[in-house]
């Protein structure tokens, strides 16, 4: 069964089709509900009306361009005004504001990341362990946590990095069996490192 076009091009064919089909052959659809002439009426209402959408169109996208040429140039001359009203005041705030402007914040330094939080094993098996972490709730962004282990009898001063993540998580396998491990968080940036966070211990 043919379906209904859907497309406003296909409608206008297909009426074509229909109302030639009603002339050539009117034998075949003597009392059709809406007649040829009323139906080539609908038919031209709606051609001129396309058009009149068509051209209505292109003139709104030929405004919209306009628009965007105008709002460009306002802006390019505000930038202008601006630049050279920080180098007039030298970045003086009060001044600036005078303009809706202000003074340039300064660069704030990069922090270290503040401690990462209860460090916990979620999951363990034979020679490898899930640990799970919270991001610092101060200092800078972190970039990478630094996992890492000590095993038991070593100095404090024998941590190691085993592990190195984005995310608040790690699985980490190949892990000593057999004897009790401990591992603790670094969080890190371009700044430096952060606190080790709570050490856990386990036997794999």
């Amino acid at each position: 069964m043919p379906r209904f076009p859907s497309r406003e091009s296909d409608v206008a064919a297909l009426a074509t089709e229909i109302i030639n089909g009603l002339r050539n052959h009117a034998e075949d659809f003597p009392a059709p509900p809406l007649g040829v002439e009323d139906l080539q009426a609908s038919l031209d209402a709606y051609m001129v009306t396309h058009e009149a959408a068509v051209e209505a169109q292109g003139a709104a996208a030929e405004a919209f361009d306009d628009k965007d040429e105008a709002l460009q140039s306002l802006i390019d001359g505000m930038r202008a005004v601006l630049r050279y009203a920080e180098d007039a005041t030298q970045y003086h705030d009060g001044k600036l504001k005078k303009l809706g402007w202000g003074a340039r914040k300064p660069r704030s330094e990069l922090q270290v990341p503040g401690q990462a939080g209860v460090l916990e094993v979620k999951r363990e098996g034979p020679g490898w362990v899930y640990l799970d972490w919270k991001k610092p709730a101060d200092g800078g962004v972190v970039a990478v946590y630094h996992v890492q282990v000590l095993r038991k009898g070593e100095e404090d001063d024998a941590w190691r990095d085993v592990a190195t993540c984005f995310d608040t998580m790690a699985v980490l396998s190949d892990q000593d069996r057999g004897i009790e491990l401990r591992y603790r968080v670094v969080t890190a940036n371009r700044a430096g490192r952060g606190v080790p966070s709570n050490a856990v211990a386990v036997s794999l």
